[in-house]
């Protein structure tokens, strides 16, 4: 018995190698667990529901087979992909989980997040973060032409990439960038759990932490740019942590 949970796969024709690994896992692996949480950023971008993208249609069609075969897909927006929308949902046949949400594991309550909330200290992010998931913002974005939301999606994927450049010629990326400390212990007293899953950071690890007198653990997904990631939740408790190969 195993669930899965992944994130930050960011699908892009770019990168087709990683599209065919995904697959293959759904194909695969992903066949045999209980189920499965994507937990964000599964493509680089997403302008709408009638985003052009092949890998949209593929992963759609690969997912939906999925779930139809008995395996519950469940999927939370990441800071990429806060467009996908109840149709494509229905197409993938996935569910889309509010960020963050408690979930029951095998018994057990876990907290799961992208993880972009927890980056409390990137105030210039956070603010941008807020507009952007503002229903009102979203409607008027996707009542554009598609063109003009292509052109969006890249103008703000170039503006991301200068930025991240920005902060690491000035030495404070990975600062800035990850997760707050006091932020991660306030959600683990808030919500009362003692496991965490997130991604977002890029810097998988599995973290033993202590907070209000209770042992906790936050475990960071990693990402796909040049193989896989994925977290194996096991009925016994184990958690297993492992990168896949980068080739199909």
């Amino acid at each position: 018995m195993t669930t899965l949970f992944i994130s930050d796969l960011h699908l892009d024709p770019a990168r087709p190698e990683i599209t065919a690994l995904f697959l293959a896992f759904l194909d695969g692996e992903a066949r045999s667990a209980d189920a499965l949480y994507v937990l964000g950023d599964l493509f680089e971008s997403w302008v709408g529901d009638d985003d052009p993208s092949e890998a949209g249609a593929q992963v759609a069609a690969r997912l939906f087979a999925l779930s139809s075969a008995g395996v519950p897909v469940a999927f939370m927006h990441g800071n990429r992909d806060f467009l996908v929308g109840h149709e494509y949902a229905r197409r993938a046949g996935m569910t889309l989980l509010p960020d963050p949400a408690v979930i029951t594991l095998y018994g057990r309550p876990v907290l799961l997040t992208h993880g972009d909330l927890l980056c409390t200290g990137d105030v210039e992010y956070q603010a941008v973060r807020n507009q952007v998931r503002n229903p009102a913002w979203q409607a008027h974005m996707l009542a554009q032409p598609l063109p003009a939301r292509l052109a969006f999606a890249q103008h703000a994927r170039d503006a991301s990439q200068a930025r991240a450049a920005s902060l690491r010629g000035d030495g404070t990326m990975e600062t800035v960038t990850d997760v707050a400390p006091a932020t991660v212990e306030d959600w683990f007293t808030h919500y009362g759990v003692d496991t965490m899953i997130h991604g977002h950071t890029h810097r998988p690890a599995i973290h033993d932490l202590h907070v209000a007198g209770r042992d906790c653990r936050r475990i960071v997904l990693g990402d796909w740019f040049e193989q896989g990631s994925v977290l194996r939740a096991y009925a016994d408790g184990r958690l297993e942590l492992s990168a896949l190969s980068g080739t199909a």
